[in-house]
């Protein structure tokens, strides 16, 4: 795959994407947008990809933000076009069907934020900084930022962040549960790569299950998200990973995967 502001790197089942635009602080112009969809929708039909990583190149950001010079050049109608784009790609990385690790290497502000809330986990350096601070611009987030934030940490904590702009520290966002992990800046890939190699372990047809039952639940009342995790159960006890894991259990064995 050639791209001019990502790279892509499969290994051993694992998908690393690195947004590559460092001297722009990895700011997400509509190029880089339209490569990272291309990318992910690759991925999500690339059988050999099990487990993905998302980061930033250079040491300064993951992604700053949106690129304001193609901000300021929209009206109405390229705004929601241009919003439209910026949610698809999100969306597609939540639904992905494979587990989504965000690296977070640095400054992860508006666009760049709401790209790491869309992955299924967060891990950050200790350098790290967060924010969502469109209202500093007189907009405000058009990615999914709104909706995300508030569901990810307290509505109160969600709105204080996106009303007033601020940045916050790594350990800020992992006290209030915007990042879920905080490592030192030079093990972070480590320990992304260390959370992979876990997930890989596991039954793909499991981990994508799990990822539609908490996806999916959260948009139904309680009673139905049960309902869908009961069918879901079902479906998947007469797989042949289910009755691997369940045999090796009762063999006392590590149980071998094959996605079946």
């Amino acid at each position: 795959m050639g791209y001019n502001n990502i790279l892509y790197e499969l290994k051993d089942g694992i998908g690393l994407v690195t947004i590559n635009r460092p001297d722009k602080m990895n700011a997400l112009n509509d190029e880089t947008i339209n490569e990272l969809n291309d990318v992910t929708g690759r991925i999500k039909l690339d059988e050999r990809v099990w487990v993905v990583i998302i980061t930033g190149a250079g040491e300064k950001a993951f992604v700053a933000g949106a690129d304001i010079r193609e901000l300021s050049q929209l009206n109405a109608q390229t705004a929601e076009a241009k919003m439209l784009k910026g949610q698809e790609l999100n969306n597609r990385i939540e639904n992905l069907g494979k587990p989504v690790i965000a690296a977070i290497n640095g400054f992860a502000l508006g666009g760049g934020c709401e790209l790491a809330m869309a992955c299924h986990i967060r891990l950050a350096a200790d350098t790290a900084k967060l924010g969502q601070p469109e209202i500093n611009l007189g907009i405000i987030p058009g990615y999914g930022g709104t909706q995300r934030l508030s569901r990810l940490v307290s509505r109160g904590k969600a709105l204080e962040l996106l009303l007033s702009g601020d940045n916050i520290t790594a350990q800020e966002a992992y006290r209030i549960g915007l990042v879920d992990s905080i490592h030192p800046r030079e093990q972070l890939m480590k320990a992304a790569f260390n959370l992979a190699a876990k997930l890989l372990r596991k039954s793909p047809l499991a981990t994508k299950a799990i990822i539609e039952a908490v996806n999916d639940g959260l948009k139904k009342p309680f009673s139905e998200a049960l309902k869908l995790e009961a069918n879901i159960f079902s479906i998947l006890i007469e797989t042949e990973d289910a009755r691997e894991g369940l045999k090796a259990f009762l063999e006392k064995r590590q149980p071998n995967f094959q996605g079946k």
